[in-house]
């Protein structure tokens, strides 16, 4: 009997031994896990920092102006301001959406003309892209589709009635049109 206890004991600790092992193995991984995980989203991060970085505006090769736009437009801070872009039409000339503008560079500083006097781009860009985002929202053909089918339908009694935000209220009518509803009295 006491030899069997011996071997049951001896086997005991073998086993435990073994979960030891395991649990300090599986400890080693779930931090190795771990110090890949924060890896990856590190690596996320630059990446994302990096796809922020890329040029956007790829300038004329000799033309000094549209090479400090392109510096601008590519170290840009905060891209996502950046919702109309510049698009070059000859040496200092561009298009900003709707508007042309002139463009020139003085003592590495962007200026744009506006009236009778130049604003800097920072000040140019706050101003106008506003004005051209709301154009361009205009312009937008499922917008104008949208709101031209826009009918709203209201139930009177038994009767529906359309009325659309475009059209006239079918209720009002031009003094020299009648409803069939109504005649003339002769």
């Amino acid at each position: 009997m006491i030899r069997e206890l011996e071997v049951a004991s001896d086997y005991i600790m073998e086993m435990e031994d073994k979960v030891y092992k395991a649990n300090k193995t599986s400890l080693e991984l779930l931090r190795q896990l771990k110090d890949a995980e924060v890896e990856i989203e590190t690596l996320k991060n630059y990446i994302i920092e990096l796809k922020q970085r890329i040029a956007v505006y790829i300038p004329v090769k000799d033309d000094p102006i549209d090479k400090r736009l392109a510096e601008f437009i590519n170290n840009y801070p905060e891209r996502q301001k950046l919702k109309i872009m510049f698009m070059r039409e000859n040496e200092g000339v561009y298009q900003f959406g709707t508007k042309r503008v002139w463009i020139r560079v003085d003592k590495d500083k962007i200026n744009i003309r506006v009236g009778g006097g130049y604003l800097s781009i920072d000040e140019f860009l706050d101003q106008y892209t506003p004005a051209e985002l709301e154009k361009l929202e205009r312009k937008d053909p499922l917008k104008k589709f949208s709101e031209k089918i826009a009918v709203q339908k209201t139930i009177i009694g038994k009767e529906v009635r359309e009325t659309s935000p475009l059209r006239q209220s079918p209720t009002r009518e031009s003094p020299g049109r009648q409803s069939p509803t109504h005649k003339r009295a002769i």
